[in-house]
């Protein structure tokens, strides 16, 4: 449908999207205060998305999976848009200033929802939509990472999550659409096939202290078949190998539509390319100017893999844990952003079944109590030759700025201060820019602040991650809107942000079934700018405390929305395009 009415009239995205739901609406129906229909919202969420509640800590929820039928994704869509059309139809002059900008980011955080359910068929399409931070995933984190009750209790709510678990496989093998794009097949075979085995191999670990031999029986025969279960998934993934396909692109409409509804960005895919590419020649510029220092003589290649040699002492778990100490002990002595409570985040291997990426973090929700946080960092896969997975392993400044995205001052802190927003809705729903807009930011931040006196192998690793996602910038406009193949995109990684082959690979299968890792540079570049406008009129470095405070207070919204609510303006997206 947005294909042929752009054809035909080409108006605005965010006009179109914002009209279109409303087409047809007769009458308006008898509407709640808006504090109530928030709330509601909120609710009748958790309940269609029950596992997602779990996350949050809505622990009541424990055990229970979604309704991911066909007829299940159907109704979810249907009561999506039935709850856009009642929140639009509280107009400007129903609420107040704070209430219109509170309305706009619920209807984006519907749009993102529908997006992804309606218009891209991600439930059919991808395997990764069962893993997704951003909605339910399948993955049993909470109930083994999370210590939110007795180890009797929480095995019994595993055990009713596990025996859930048959249900929700057959349901996702019969959405799962083939044949399937080679990336986005091996990502299931890899995710579902590390999940059984750690069904088999590993989870009773995390419920060693249980004694009661009942409640070991039940665990122990609802795991069994929920590892039966998902081999089974994994088992008819492999055998789709011989049909897969390279058809992994989502097309130039869809992806700009994506860019708007998840985020409420509105532009062009050429000046959305210009954008990134300038961004890369910036940090290309850099590194050149600190390899002069750190490597004189030698090339850049040779200059960064300099610095990915020098390998975190004791590996990179006992390194990141290091790291923490030293990066929160830097935020508090430069009084960088306000560390509004006791909560800590620990440092552990990824489990088998979540090693698409090579490092993230599980966070406390917002309804947990005294819960800590998991930085989780992946080894190499063991099936890549052993030079491959020795050149996976990061540097150990490189690892320094994969430390600071993920907790001090990045995500971890990101969500310690969205747990505490005023607006509930803010601490509930992040947007994928606003989250690992700001962890990216902080990276360069940090170093702007003089990390490590700005060495030059400080600079290094900084830059290796901002070149890395700006490979992830423009391969994920190349693989679904310029016809670019997966070799060209692990050409990009290597040879424009040098990255090792490992790391190219990986990433580069990433950008087919993750198309919005676009965000990373997408939000950092708009979180840049905006404190840049916010802190000129208000002491410049010496606001930069204030300016991440007042940002970080907002939850998660889209940034331009964000935006308007900070400078006073328009809820519009302005990049960041270098001093």
């Amino acid at each position: 449908m947005l294909k042929q009415l752009l054809a035909a009239t080409r108006p605005p995205l965010a006009a179109l999207l914002l009209t279109l739901p409303l087409a047809g609406q007769a009458t308006t129906p008898q509407k709640p205060e808006w504090p109530v229909f928030v709330d509601h919202y909120i609710e009748s969420f958790l309940v269609a998305h029950p596992a997602f509640a779990v996350v949050q800590g809505r622990h009541e929820f424990d055990g229970q999976l979604p309704d991911w039928s066909k007829e299940g994704i159907a109704r979810e869509i249907a009561r999506l848009k039935a709850q856009r059309q009642s929140a639009l139809a509280y107009r400007d002059e129903d609420l107040t200033a704070e209430q219109q900008y509170q309305r706009d980011y619920l209807v984006s955080a519907i749009d993102g929802q529908l997006f992804w359910l309606d218009d891209a068929e991600w439930p059919f399409r991808s395997p990764d939509f069962y893993f997704s931070w951003l909605t339910d995933s399948i993955g049993p984190s909470p109930y083994i990472s999370l210590t939110y009750a007795p180890p009797e209790e929480r095995i019994q709510s595993f055990t009713r999550y596990a025996n859930n678990l048959p249900t929700a496989i057959a349901q996702i093998r019969d959405n799962l659409r083939m044949p399937m794009p080679r990336t986005v097949l091996r990502y299931g075979i890899d995710s579902f096939g590390g999940l059984a085995a750690f069904f088999r191999d590993d989870v009773a670990e995390a419920f060693a202290s249980v004694k009661d031999e009942k409640l070991l029986a039940d665990f122990n025969t609802a795991r069994e078949n929920a590892a039966s279960a998902i081999q089974g998934l994994a088992d008819y993934l492999e055998s789709n190998r011989a049909t897969a396909t390279e058809d992994y692109a989502m097309g130039p409409e869809l992806f700009r539509k994506m860019i708007y509804a998840t985020e409420r960005v509105d532009i062009s895919l050429k000046d959305l390319e210009a954008i990134g590419r300038a961004d890369m020649a910036r940090n290309q510029a850099a590194l050149k100017q600190a390899c002069a220092e750190f490597a004189p003589g030698k090339p850049i290649a040779e200059c960064f893999a300099k610095m990915a040699n020098r390998k975190p002492e004791g590996g990179p778990v006992a390194a990141a844990r290091r790291q923490l100490e030293e990066t929160k002990a830097f935020v508090i002595a430069k009084d960088l952003v306000t560390i509004p409570g006791k909560e800590e985040a620990l440092v552990q291997e990824s489990p088998p079944y979540a090693r698409s990426n090579a490092a993230f973090i599980n966070i406390a929700g917002p309804y947990e109590k005294d819960q800590p946080s998991i930085y989780n960092i992946s080894p190499p896969n063991p099936a890549w030759p052993k030079d491959v997975q020795e050149a996976y392993i990061p540097g150990e400044s490189d690892l320094l700025f994969t430390s600071v995205h993920e907790v001090w001052p990045g995500h971890f802190l990101n969500f310690v201060h969205a747990n505490r927003a005023e607006f509930t809705f803010g601490r509930v729903f992040v947007t994928y820019a606003f989250g690992e807009g700001w962890a990216h930011y902080t990276e360069e931040m940090m170093l702007e602040a003089g990390l490590r006196d700005r060495s030059p192998e400080t600079r290094i690793g900084q830059l290796a991650n901002a070149l890395l996602r700006n490979a992830r910038f423009l391969s994920a406009i190349g693989l679904h809107t310029q016809g670019m193949s997966i070799e060209e995109s692990e050409k990009l990684f290597m040879e424009q942000a040098y990255q090792d082959k490992g790391t190219a690979e990986q990433q580069a299968a990433r950008g087919t079934y993750d198309p919005a890792y676009l965000n990373y540079t997408l939000g950092k570049l708009m979180i840049r700018q905006l404190r840049d406008d916010w802190v000129k009129e208000r002491g410049g470095r010496d606001a930069w405390r204030q300016f991440h405070d007042e940002f970080l207070s907002y939850g998660g919204p889209p940034i331009p929305l964000v935006r308007g609510q900070m400078l006073g303006g328009d809820a519009e997206a302005v990049f960041y395009r270098g001093e």
